[in-house]
Formats: structure tokens, sequence, C-alpha cells
């Protein structure tokens, strides 16, 4: 995968972004496991990806549920036993 964010908020800890190869849009935020420090990244759609970059305030509804787990659903890469939590 190709990443590259296109927005990085270090107040609120999320990024938005894009994988260049296949242009499948994204939030990610980090997590820890204890052990590794990564991110987790959650599909977004057009509209959203670009709602969000010209107001990122708009996504933190979104980062907060994804801290909550509750948009498991749009998770690009499924997690692991050893799931981290928000960092």
């Amino acid at each position: 995968m190709r990443l590259q964010d296109r927005y990085v908020s270090i107040e609120h800890r999320f990024s938005l972004g894009e994988e260049l190869g296949s242009q499948i849009f994204y939030l990610s935020i980090p997590v820890s496991n204890g052990i590794v420090d990564y991110e987790e990244f959650y599909r977004l759609d057009r509209s959203e990806f670009q709602t969000f970059l010209a107001d990122p305030e708009q996504a933190r509804s979104l980062v907060e549920r994804c801290h909550l787990r509750d948009e498991d659903e749009r998770l690009i890469q499924k997690p692991g036993w050893n799931r981290g939590i928000p960092a």
C-alpha cells in the first residue's frame, strides 16, 4: 500500500489520506498494544474525505466512534488477536 496523508491533526490525533494505487480514502488513528504503536485505517467514501479535508473539525465525531470501535466495519485491514487501544 502506498499511503499519502493529506491532513494530520496532532492535537486531535488523526490523519486523513488516500492509498495512491487504489484511491481508497481513509481516516487513521494511532493505537498501541503495549508492544508496538501503529495506526488503524478506516475507509472513507470520496464525499466524506472531501468534507473532512475542507473542515477537519467535522471528522472528530467519526474519530471518537473509531476510538470506541463503533466503526470497525470501515477498517481497511482487520486487526489481529492483540489489537491495540487508541493512544
